[in-house]
Order: structure tokens, then sequence, then C-alpha cells
């Protein structure tokens, strides 16, 4: 107390996204320095997405002056052309990584009858369209253990059957 006034001290949010140099490669090293305690959960989801026939290219992105990994689902098509589509955007933050979904508007309610849990249901409920031309809206999880990799993962599902 401070002259019969309560002092409240705020914390600021220390939420930064790493990996910022063009020069600096993401290697396992790298993202393991930036996530520290939250490297084995990413670990866990890199491996596991083998499984859902995703493959995961980094690249630094100029526009965002960072590197972001894209999660890419290939497939043939009919015609034996080679298709892709992205499932999935994930980027490295101070001890904790984010996995981005972005569905379609027009995929909104099947995405909301998906087998999740109501805490993601209300993520979907709560995100807004981004812009006024992009027809998307985006599910950001921020991520650093497996709690919510089930509903990720069905939702990486998902993402792959709208072509």
């Amino acid at each position: 107390m401070e002259n019969g006034k309560l002092k409240i001290k705020v914390m600021k949010s220390t939420k930064q996204q790493l990996l910022r140099s063009p020069d600096i490669q993401p290697t396992s090293e790298v993202i393991e320095e930036a996530l520290g305690a939250a490297y084995n959960a990413y670990l866990k989801f890199v491996k596991e997405l083998e499984n859902h026939d995703i493959q995961l290219e980094w690249r630094y992105y100029t526009d965002g002056k960072a590197w972001l990994g894209k999660g890419i689902h290939k497939w043939v098509g009919v015609r034996g052309g080679q298709n892709e589509t992205t499932a999935f955007w994930l980027s490295i933050w101070d001890c904790f990584f984010k996995v981005t979904i972005f569905i379609p508007e027009k995929a909104r309610a099947d995405a909301y009858s998906l087998p999740l849990d109501d805490e993601v249901k209300q993520m979907i409920d709560d995100s807004k369209q981004m812009g006024k031309k992009l027809k998307f809206f985006p599910l950001v999880f921020e991520l650093s253990s497996d709690e919510k990799f089930k509903a990720i993962y069905a939702l990486v599902e998902f993402r792959k059957r709208l072509k």
C-alpha cells in the first residue's frame, strides 16, 4: 500500500514471435532453443503429421518477417495431376508454438459438427472472418503441450477433405 492506495503490478504478456531472421534456418536446434519445455510437444506434433499425410515445409515470409511452417497435404488427382492444399500454418513463439487452421466460411457449420470439445466449438463461434474478400475464418491454437492435438488433427482431416 502506498498513500492508502493499493498498488497493483501489471504483468505484461511476453508473447513474442521468434524465427524472425531470414539468415537463421529453423533447424531442430533453433526450434528447441526457442520452445524450451514446449519442444517435446512440438516433436510429438510434427511426428504425428506423418500419420495424417501432411508435410511441414518451412519458408521465410518477407511480408510477416518470420519463418512459418506450412502444413501441406499433397495428392494425385483423378487425371494424374499433382494437387496440394494447405491444412494449417505453424509459427514459433517464445515457449510455445501456434497452429492456425483457416476454415472456409461456407464450411463453418460442418466444422462445428465435428467431434470437438466445447472450448474448440466456442473458438469456431467466436472466430471472425478475415477481411471483406477472404471468406475464411482462422482457428488459432497456442500450444505448449499435446492437450489440443486431438481437436487439431480432427480439423486438419476436415481441412484436407475441403478441395
